[in-house]
């Protein structure tokens, strides 16, 4: 064990800290304000934040990630007897959203990005267990899906795109920032997202102002005017403080994802001989680097020997969706099965990430992983 230290995977705290003084005056001006839900602050990161995705794009703040999902889907008409693909490899949010509605999760196989496989995708609508009536490319570990092929198949059967950016904040295909590409955008502001709150949060983003109206109303009990509910609605309204804080967070975050990309162009520097796979990039994208993702035949084993050098590393995800006790056996699969998807989940080891780190730690962690992938190779 080492008495150094440990180097955590990721560290919210430290994001709060960068940025105290602004944060710390910025929840001050909420709580003397006295107006603390969808008020003047939520506004103007709805605003902000959406000019930050991209020209005449709207901004809708919800409760969280799921829930900016769930409004998607529904704002779209999204419900019972209506099929949604996606993929396993994700957070379980992405299929729990689906379910939520009512709708039918079919879940695709992932390529070498570990986003939605095109072919994969195509397969899956040769006979759905239901009409498919939209599709969730995530855009995972900060780069973005496939969007060529996937918008072509989906705009050829008229069916709708919703982007899943929780982990793209920022991320670029084909020069726009993803959630340009699709009918609607959903993003996550959890703690450790590029862009976190200090809390949940969440907002949905569409370039389409009639279905901006809809999400609006969706996200507060159909009201279009208060206590009047002209479309049944629900409950998932982002809150004063965390938008406030937001807003700091935001004007930092073109910077911050400039330091992800730097500490993983140091990663891949200091990793080009050692005995793993690193993080491949998809042509025409600019990664965000929600996380550092690298294979390795013997992952436990690494990460043992990793956390025993004091660095702290993660496995997102360790369990495909479709193999887990809440769906196995009951959601429907793309023909062909999800092989790429389940080899991925044996391999995959997230090393530490946050724009916080030091060039210090950059290279205790490089040092750390070299001398422990070919030990753990040898231990295989």
């Amino acid at each position: 064990m080492t008495d150094v230290a440990p180097i955590p995977q990721t560290d919210p705290r430290a994001g709060y800290l960068a940025a105290r003084t602004d944060i710390d005056a910025a929840v001050a001006r909420v709580l003397e304000s006295g107006w603390y839900i969808l008020g003047k602050e939520v506004a103007a990161f709805e605003a902000e934040f959406a000019a930050f995705v991209g020209p005449g794009q709207h901004g809708i703040g919800v409760a969280n990630g799921t829930d900016a999902l769930v409004l998607a889907l529904r704002a779209l008409g999204v419900g019972p007897g209506d099929g949604v693909v996606t993929v396993a490899h994700t957070a379980v949010a992405t299929v729990a959203a689906v379910e939520l509605v009512g709708a039918t999760a079919i879940l695709a196989d992932i390529d070498r990005g570990y986003t939605l496989d095109p072919v994969s995708f195509a397969a899956a609508l040769e006979r759905p267990p239901v009409p498919v009536k939209a599709v969730i490319p995530v855009h995972l570990y900060g780069q973005p899906a496939d969007m060529g092929p996937i918008l072509e198949i989906a705009r050829a059967r008229g069916i709708a795109v919703i982007e899943d950016c929780s982990q793209a904040h920022g991320a670029v295909w084909n020069g726009k920032a993803v959630g340009n590409w699709g009918d609607v955008a959903a993003y996550s502001l959890y703690p450790t997202k590029n862009l976190g709150a200090l809390g949940d949060g969440g907002i949905v983003t569409t370039p389409d102002a009639a279905l901006a109206d809809r999400l609006r109303m969706l996200r507060e009990y159909g009201w279009k005017s208060r206590y009047v509910s002209d479309i049944p609605g629900q409950n998932t309204r982002l809150d004063e403080l965390q938008a406030a804080i937001l807003r700091v967070k935001l004007a930092r975050l073109p910077a911050e994802n400039a330091r992800r990309r730097a500490v993983a162009a140091a990663y891949d520097a200091g990793l080009a001989d050692a005995a793993l796979e690193r993080p491949w990039r998809r042509p025409d994208t600019t990664h965000v680097f929600h996380q550092y993702v690298l294979r390795h035949p013997d992952r436990e084993g690494l990460k043992a020997r990793l956390r025993d050098r004091g660095v702290m590393t993660n496995v997102h995800y360790p369990v495909p969706v479709h193999l887990q006790p809440a769906y196995r056996d009951r959601v429907a699969l793309a023909p062909g099965g999800l092989p790429n998807t389940e080899a991925a989940a044996l391999a995959i080891l997230s090393l530490p990430m946050f724009a916080q780190l030091s060039d210090a730690d950059v290279g205790r962690v490089v040092e750390a992983v070299r001398a422990s992938a070919d030990l753990a190779l040898a231990a295989e």
